[in-house]
């Protein structure tokens, strides 16, 4: 079977020939630029240009055709015209990460190093004459955005205001998703998955604006997540007219790709923390619900994508009402979290939907623990999820850039001896 194949079986509850794998088709399910070039050296050696950083925020890294094809790998996916920062993909020049990785970042990523802190700082847009948005602290691996929130005057709290980053798909964004189906066209042994820009009400990694010159509006973290609470009818009319806009986008999307693309990501907002949901189930169906089914509804009723939802955290109290709103997919099944144990997830809900992830603990096993321990984790939890299909392999959310390059080879290896 090709990659494709076994994605469709997968998604369908059919189990496939072996395991379905993805790395690298979505921002929740890929390899930092510095992991993924020592594991490139380790399996194919010197001689090739340094990795691009196709996701600026968490320098996330590419994998190439010839990696693909190395590790095994079933699902791609292509990112949206402009990364986190508002750059795009484009003029590829040299960067070096405080590790000593060599990289290549685009043209308009522009960054500064803080005098006083060693911290390298990003623009949006590559723009310096507008504050940075985003901090890598010296020594470290990606970025955290920089919150530039005006002082909030209640009175004028306008939702538009929130709602300036959200717009029906540009001549230039059709042109480039034209070219991401001829991309997926050149490549047709591989699953194929996109994500559906502006459908990820809420999503925290996005409230700040760290793409916009300019942020208005509700833009702190801690603000927003208290306005869900305090200032729903703002966020909720936020939400109606974000549904509005994704909606027409993703019929626009659902004519353009058709039946290439087979499974895509709605969103990414953060339901969970280690211990327990992190919304109660109340606002969850009365903020967060209506919008995601008329997402997945328009999908499913249009198309034959299915849908993908990314929660990291303790999520077991909430997997019902994603499944209710409509979700095919999981991710990342954080199977270290409070009650997401992955056997009883498996017999709970593994004939409602697919756990895309949760293949090996990424806050411990893989980064500290030892081949031998990584290679253990990997087998058993593709013998509990596998069985019966519903199940893309992934770690439970992105590989860290300080992974040991062992660990990682112990991952692979692991996948490829449970299909004897």
């Amino acid at each position: 079977m090709n990659g494709r194949e076994r994605l469709a079986m997968t998604l369908n509850h059919q189990e496939p020939d072996r395991v379905c794998v993805d790395f690298g088709a979505s921002p929740v399910t890929g390899i930092h630029a510095a992991a993924i070039s020592r594991l490139r050296h380790a399996l194919l050696g010197n001689g090739r240009p340094p990795v691009k950083v196709t996701e600026p925020y968490q320098m996330l890294g590419e994998i190439d055709d010839e990696m693909l094809a190395a590790l095994g790998i079933d699902v791609v996916g292509r990112p949206g015209r402009k990364t986190m920062f508002g750059t795009t993909y484009s003029d590829w020049k040299p960067f070096t990460l405080f590790d000593g990785t060599e990289l290549q970042v685009s043209g308009d990523f522009i960054y500064t190093i803080d005098e006083q802190t060693g911290d390298l700082l990003v623009y949006p847009e590559g723009d310096t004459s507008v504050p940075p948005s985003g901090r890598m602290p010296r020594g470290g691996y990606f970025f955290d955005s920089i919150v530039r929130q005006e002082p909030i005057d209640e009175s004028r709290l306008d939702p538009a205001d929130n709602l300036e980053e959200f717009g029906l798909l540009s001549e230039e964004d059709l042109a480039y998703y034209r070219g991401v189906h001829e991309w997926f066209e050149a490549r047709p042994q591989y699953g194929a998955m996109i994500v559906i820009p502006g459908a990820a009400f809420g999503d925290i990694a996005l409230v700040p604006g760290p793409f916009m010159k300019r942020t208005k509006g509700i833009r702190d973290i801690q603000e927003w997540y208290v306005s869900t609470a305090t200032r729903q009818d703002y966020v909720r009319k936020i939400f109606e007219k974000q549904c509005e806009i994704a909606l027409q986008n993703i019929t626009t999307l659902i004519e353009l790709f058709g039946d290439c693309v087979q499974a895509v990501m709605v969103t990414g907002t953060d339901f969970g923390t280690q211990r327990g949901p992190f919304i109660s189930l109340k606002s969850y169906r009365e903020l967060f619900f209506p919008f995601h089914k008329q997402v997945n509804d328009l999908i499913h009723t249009q198309s034959n994508w299915k849908t993908f939802i990314h929660s990291c955290g303790s999520v077991y109290d909430l997997i019902p009402h994603f499944i209710e709103a409509g979700f095919d997919i999981l991710n990342p099944v954080q199977c270290s979290a409070a009650k997401m144990d992955a056997r009883t997830l498996k017999q709970e809900f593994g004939k409602q939907i697919v756990f895309w992830g949760g293949g090996v603990d990424t806050q411990k096993t893989i980064a500290f623990g030892t081949p031998e321990e990584v290679y253990r984790e990997v087998r058993e939890r593709i013998e509990i999820f596998a069985p019966g299909g519903g199940f893309v392999f992934n770690t439970v959310h992105n590989i860290q850039g300080n992974t040991p390059t062992e660990n990682m080879l112990a991952m692979f290896r692991a996948i490829r001896d449970s299909a004897h």
